[in-house]
């Protein structure tokens, strides 16, 4: 089938031009979040042993903010304040420990 002859000499250029715009695009994974993950944040301080898991999202093209996803012990998540004092020396516990395995990994 003759794309001209279907859908006619402008709209088969549009088409065209629509296609190669596409094909130039980068591919987007799935893992990519094209939005903010959190839409309100908790600022209140979870108590250490409810916490299992923390999650670190930098700020970039998907959100002008840092996020802070908490694993909860009941399964739940919640989005932490990153401006918050004691979410801040979370996070640089966290860094420090890291650093600390890493360079034990190096020795």
């Amino acid at each position: 089938m003759d794309l001209r002859r279907s859908l006619g000499p402008d709209m088969a250029n549009d088409v065209r031009l629509l296609f190669s715009l596409f094909e130039s695009m980068p591919p987007i994974s799935r893992d990519y979040n094209t939005h903010c993950r959190c839409l309100q944040v908790e600022s209140r301080i979870i108590p250490p042993d409810n916490l299992r898991s923390i999650k670190l999202f930098p700020e970039g093209p998907h959100c002008p903010d840092t996020e802070v996803i908490a694993g909860l012990a009941n399964g739940a998540k919640v989005c932490l304040n990153p401006h918050s004092t004691w979410v801040k020396k979370l996070i640089f516990f966290l860094e420090k420990q890291q650093l600390g395995k890493a360079s034990k990994k190096r020795a």
